[in-house]
């Protein structure tokens, strides 16, 4: 993850790192944590039953700079592709975005080709999913933060693209 990028999120006291497998989350994540001093929470799938509105609210009201690893998004994204719908409503995920917001806080979406992502996670994990299923995925979070942005700012950035 560039160095510039690292450094422009550090003044953000929320930093919400979203993006589907292999995008570059947890690098960008971790890079906060040792250069700036965020605390990261890494959110992977929580069990049925569970609120994911308190819980994220209960993560977002943690003091001090936080690097979100992962979180509500995930859910309006991998819910309905996976399990037929999200257990997150819309209202409460815009309720979040505003919690975001309200802390000064930034939802960061990373995303990029396709093709190479699923090249990345078959060297991380020996296996990737169908191009066209992160293709679907890559669609969605576009979508989910085309409707997020109107309530807190979002920088998107392709990690598949080589900076200068």
């Amino acid at each position: 993850m560039p160095g510039n990028l690292t450094a422009a999120l550090a003044s953000y006291p929320v930093v919400v790192v979203e993006g589907c497998d292999g995008t570059g989350k947890t690098t960008l994540a971790t890079s906060l944590a040792g250069q700036h001093g965020h605390t990261v929470i890494h959110s992977g799938r929580t069990p049925d039953g569970t609120d994911l509105a308190a819980r994220y609210q209960a993560i977002l009201a943690t003091p001090g700079k936080l690097a979100l690893d992962r979180s509500f998004v995930s859910e309006l994204v991998y819910g309905p592709i996976d399990h037929g719908r999200s257990r997150l409503t819309l209202p409460a995920a815009i309720a979040l975005t505003q919690r975001v917001a309200a802390r000064g806080g930034v939802l960061v979406h990373l995303t990029g080709r396709p093709d190479i992502i699923a090249a990345r996670l078959r060297a991380r994990d020996g296996a990737a999913p169908a191009t066209d299923r992160i293709s679907a995925l890559i669609r969605a979070y576009h979508n989910t933060f085309a409707i997020l942005a109107s309530t807190a700012a979002v920088l998107t950035i392709d990690t598949t693209t080589p900076r200068p």
